[in-house]
């Protein structure tokens, strides 16, 4: 079946963000909504990952990150979770070979600790398969939380013996998951909620956050689009101010 022409938006006049992450939330509500069982919103949201990931090629959006499934999410229900595990476990079978073939290159963040040994393959082949492609970063943030991960770098830092007096915030940085990257410029959290959730606590210092109502199966393309006109707006400030204001 030929696929449906994606609508277009014109960015020529824009400064899109080089980095931009997702809280993808509201596959629950998504399928209450409809009568559906919670699995139903999380396999829509797994469908609307790939509409996404499309459409920040076209943006020209260089890096993604998206929370997966955190380390709190392990205290849902236990056939929640299995539900989720079968989601990731299909999705890592049909679409790494489409996001090798499209120039995506797939970054795990997080601790695979504990994860099926079977999931695990399939994630490092995902990893090693892309590894070398650059029209895309994608960032799975999988089994992953921000204190979680601060903790992880400082007992890196420790074992490396790091003396207290060099350590300087890039040097921190580089024991971080997304060592080597740039922090999101936008931050873009779905169905209308207004929490920060453990995500990228550290990354996120200074970045836009712009919550959208649309719940994650429905946010699209005119959604990011509209996202990256709200980060056009704001004035990134970073700590500082001028003289006049």
């Amino acid at each position: 079946m030929a696929r449906r022409p994606e609508e277009t938006f014109d960015l020529s006049s824009l400064d899109v963000p080089a980095h931009v992450a997702i809280i993808m939330d509201g596959n629950g509500r998504w399928a209450r909504k409809r009568g559906l069982p919670r699995q139903a919103g999380h396999q829509a949201g797994a469908d609307n990952l790939r509409r996404i990931i499309r459409a920040c090629v076209d943006f020209n959006i260089k890096v993604l990150t998206i929370y997966a499934f955190s380390t709190e999410n392990w205290g849902r229900p236990k056939t929640e979770v299995q539900a989720l595990m079968r989601i990731f476990a299909r999705v890592l079978d049909q679409e790494t070979d489409e996001l090798n073939a499209n120039g995506v290159c797939v970054h795990h963040l997080g601790d695979l600790t504990g994860v099926d040994p079977r999931l695990q393959e399939k994630v490092r082949r995902a990893l090693e398969l892309t590894r070398n492609n650059d029209r895309l970063i994608l960032n799975v943030a999988f089994n992953y939380g921000g204190r979680a991960e601060i903790i992880h770098a400082v007992q890196q830092m420790l074992a490396d013996g790091i003396k207290p007096e060099d350590l300087t915030e890039d040097l921190f940085s580089s024991y971080l998951f997304t060592r080597g990257l740039p922090d999101p410029d936008l931050v873009i959290r779905t169905s209308g909620e207004l929490r920060i959730s453990n995500f990228l606590i550290w990354q996120a210092a200074y970045s836009e956050y712009y919550p959208t109502p649309a719940l994650w199966p429905d946010f699209g393309r005119r959604d990011l689009y509209e996202a990256i006109v709200a980060y056009n707006s704001r004035d990134r400030r970073f700590g500082r101010v001028d003289e006049a204001s």
